[in-house]
């Protein structure tokens, strides 16, 4: 998707390209690719993308007004253009933790002589978001988060353990196929095994499996196109390790650690959009974090699951940015 999702136009704002990218030598071998765009001179915002392992897309600039925004983007290590790729059949995860990128996300921030931002994140750049404004509340002007996911074991295994699978079984069938019957009751585990494996015949399959799973689901209605953009091999590989990696260790928090801690940003400006269909990050959690943030604006959209891309969420992350722009 390059321009974006052509049922977004009358939502979002017209493609725009970046007027400035770059690499952040972030240490550990790690290079973190970084772009700008819209307006130098403009509100920064920094745009936090899902997965963990997704990276970034060009339409992801258009849901901030380019003549009042400084659109910062990145792709957080491993994945888009950052590098080593975590693709590699010799990936190496050891130096990529949510508190990794929270320590990049500052660095480019200091890099970038940007004194605070807005942060916008959805899914597991919900997750970043919260780990970040609450690791440097100072440096935050506004949160805008969409489709609230924080990593607690509950939330893991409705989603990877068979919970959602009880409203998409025929989907599920698909992901169970390439774990043999004796490793089904921990799913998780059995996909690490595979995906950690050097060979492309064991990890390309399992990676393929994984993160079509998680792209058939986002939506309220099935949409081939995100699921044909998401499972290339590369970067399906690359996005199922990285997700399985930090599942596999809850985010290097303590369960329930983002929304127990959230006292320390209830003075920052936050909307909270989500889906009221979301399969993937259930209204569970977003309601959970609208109990411990009780001044953030609550946005449930009837008619959507958990993508960006859906017209009713897309127009309320729109709609968040532009009444934060001034």
């Amino acid at each position: 998707m390059s321009a974006g999702p052509a049922h977004l136009d009358d939502i979002l704002y017209p493609p725009i390209e970046p007027f400035e990218t770059g690499f952040l030598v972030a240490g550990d071998g790690q290079r973190v690719y970084w772009e700008q765009s819209g307006n130098p001179q403009g509100k920064p915002v920094v745009f936090l993308h899902g997965g963990p392992g997704a990276g970034t897309s060009p339409w992801h600039r258009r849901f901030f007004d380019p003549e009042r925004y400084r659109i910062v983007l990145l792709d957080q290590r491993g994945c888009g253009r950052s590098t080593p790729h975590m693709s590699a059949p010799d990936a190496d995860l050891r130096f990529n933790t949510t508190w990794h990128l929270v320590a990049d996300i500052e660095l480019l921030r200091r890099n970038l002589g940007i004194e605070r931002w807005q942060v916008f994140g959805g899914s597991w750049g919900s997750a970043l978001a919260l780990a970040y404004a609450e690791t440097h509340p100072d440096v935050v002007s506004e949160l805008v988060l969409r489709g609230i996911f924080t990593l607690r074991r509950h939330e893991l295994e409705w989603f990877y353990e068979g919970g959602a699978a009880a409203v998409f079984p025929d989907l599920w069938e698909a992901f169970l196929a390439p774990i043999p019957v004796l490793e089904r009751s921990r799913m998780m585990d059995a996909y690490a095994r595979r995906l950690a494996d050097p060979d492309p015949a064991v990890h390309v399959p399992a990676g393929v499996a994984w993160t079509t799973w998680e792209a058939s689901t986002l939506t309220l209605r099935p949409d081939p196109d995100l699921v044909h953009s998401m499972t290339g091999p590369e970067d399906a590989v690359a996005f199922a390790r990285i997700e399985n990696h930090y599942f596999q260790h809850g985010g290097w928090l303590r369960d329930g650690q983002l929304i127990e801690d959230a006292g320390a940003i209830r003075h920052i400006p936050t909307v909270i959009v989500q889906g009221r269909y979301d399969m993937c990050t259930p209204i569970m959690t977003a309601w959970d974090l609208h109990r411990a943030l009780p001044e953030a604006e609550f946005v449930v959209v009837p008619d959507a699951g958990h993508s960006a891309s859906e017209p009713g969420i897309a127009a309320a992350l729109r709609e968040a940015t532009d009444r934060f722009a001034d």
